[in-house]
């Protein structure tokens, strides 16, 4: 058995230990914590480099082979960076942006997020470590579950180390706002049902086979997994997310039948399950903790009610001006007020409720177009991975990470989970296992 250690696996476990802290700290949206997110992502990407150099570390295929996504949301940033230097391309030599401070500070999270993608992609490379960001992920997940719930189970109330000042009564872990801790929580929960899916085995001669195999992964050596799905569903449900329930339940349903259309093995397996979880959550997890509520919070929208569709409408005359162009990365709290109605009252607003409309306003399609491809190429590379790849893990993998695109997908037309640096962090991170489970090849001897 070889014992030597390889040489970015203490990088690994700082990148793990940044993943599960930048959630912590009101989701990192403080620039303070904000500067540990970037600093530690850059930090860990010059470090891999270095040793690059120093010792020829092996480059993952599933890096290589994602480099055109790479280079898509490198196109964003320079993007960004030419609308605070792009004094060539206008006609007054002024910038492009409307707010360059917030453009800096856009470009510096950007380039963050940018590192955490092509991290994962570079150190992830054995399943030893596959299985470790899987359980950090579950964990971190299973924390905000249990510290949001037992904040508004116990009515203390406190956001970490402060008073919660917001939406007191929810849970909202230790995030600001509750649809943020929901945003959170449906990637994590993609992350878990994608871990369960993992364990199922490939083949079973009789439909008591694939029972017995499905309650052995809900009930037997997985169940520490199972129930911490179970604490993270009722804490979703407690958040009182209309789209968060909504978005986790239609991406598990589209990705369950994307799945048993695609996998040619286990097919019986991955049906009992994932109908196994519908039916606990909905129903067990539902009768406790108050999916009514949710119900009854959906059939009672309307436009007049919620103001996020009146600020949406408001602020798609400011993309109509700016289609190509953007106003500039981070601009909308400055840009919003010069087209907002007096029935919005004073409030000022940061984000649009729409992550679609905030990045076409803020980048133009010149910035905004090359991030909807690298996502769309992603699912459509998960996909594929769910149809060529026999092995249980990678299917798994590839199941988090359509699961996870398509949760987002729905969750972002009415809020702005990608303007958090926390949620749009740990997205990239579901996008990069979407490579992964397409283009992972395991070596004799993997890294530990």
């Amino acid at each position: 058995m070889d014992h030597t250690k390889p040489a970015d696996r203490t990088l690994f476990y700082i990148f793990i230990g940044l993943l599960v802290w930048i959630p912590l700290p009101k989701a990192s949206v403080h620039p303070w914590a904000l500067s540990i997110l970037v600093i530690g992502s850059l930090g860990i990407m010059s470090a891999w480099t270095l040793l690059q150099f120093k010792n020829g570390l092996k480059v993952n295929t599933a890096f290589t082979k994602a480099l055109p996504i790479i280079g898509l949301l490198t196109l964003t940033q320079a993007w960004v960076y030419i609308t605070l230097h792009g004094q060539p391309f206008t006609p007054d030599h002024s910038t492009i942006t409307l707010d360059a401070g917030r453009s800096q500070h856009q470009l510096l999270q950007g380039l963050g997020l940018l590192s955490i993608f092509a991290c994962t992609l570079l150190l992830v490379r054995s399943r030893r470590r596959i299985m470790v960001v899987l359980y950090a992920l579950i964990i971190s997940g299973i924390l905000q579950a249990v510290y949001g719930s037992l904040m508004t189970l116990s009515g203390i109330e406190y956001n970490l180390f402060f008073p919660k000042e917001h939406y007191r009564g929810l849970a909202t872990g230790t995030f600001v706002n509750r649809n943020h801790l929901a945003g959170y929580l449906e990637l994590c929960l993609a992350v878990g049902i994608g871990f369960m899916i993992a364990t199922l085995k490939d083949s079973a001669n009789s439909w008591r086979d694939v029972g017995r195999r499905v309650l052995e992964a809900l009930l037997g050596s997985k169940a520490r997994v199972r129930i911490g799905l179970v604490i993270m569903v009722a804490a979703l449900v407690m958040t009182h997310s209309r789209m968060g329930n909504t978005a986790f339940f239609a991406s598990m349903t589209i990705t369950g039948v994307i799945a048993l259309i695609l996998s040619k093995r286990a097919s019986k397996a991955t049906t009992i399950l994932l109908t196994s979880l519908i039916i606990i959550d909905l129903v067990v997890v539902g009768a406790f903790f108050g999916v009514q509520n949710v119900v009854d919070r959906l059939e009672n929208t309307s436009m007049s009610t919620i103001k996020r569709d009146e600020v949406n409408q408001y602020a798609f005359p400011i993309f109509e001006d700016n289609m190509f162009a953007g106003t500039g990365a981070g601009s909308f709290y400055t840009v919003f007020p010069e087209k907002r109605q007096d029935d919005l009252g004073r409030k000022s607003f940061n984000h649009t409720h729409n992550d679609y409309l905030q990045f076409a306003i803020e980048l133009g399609l010149i910035g905004f177009v090359p991030l909807l491809l690298a996502v769309a190429l992603t699912f459509l590379v998960a996909v594929r991975a769910q149809w060529k790849r026999r092995d249980p893990l990678m299917r798994g993998l590839s199941f988090a990470s359509m699961m996870g695109i398509i949760a987002f997908g729905i969750h972002s037309t009415v809020d702005f989970n990608l303007q958090i640096p926390a949620n749009a962090a740990t997205f990239m991170v579901i996008l990069a296992l979407g490579w992964i489970s397409m283009y992972h090849k395991e070596s004799p001897r993997g890294p530990g």
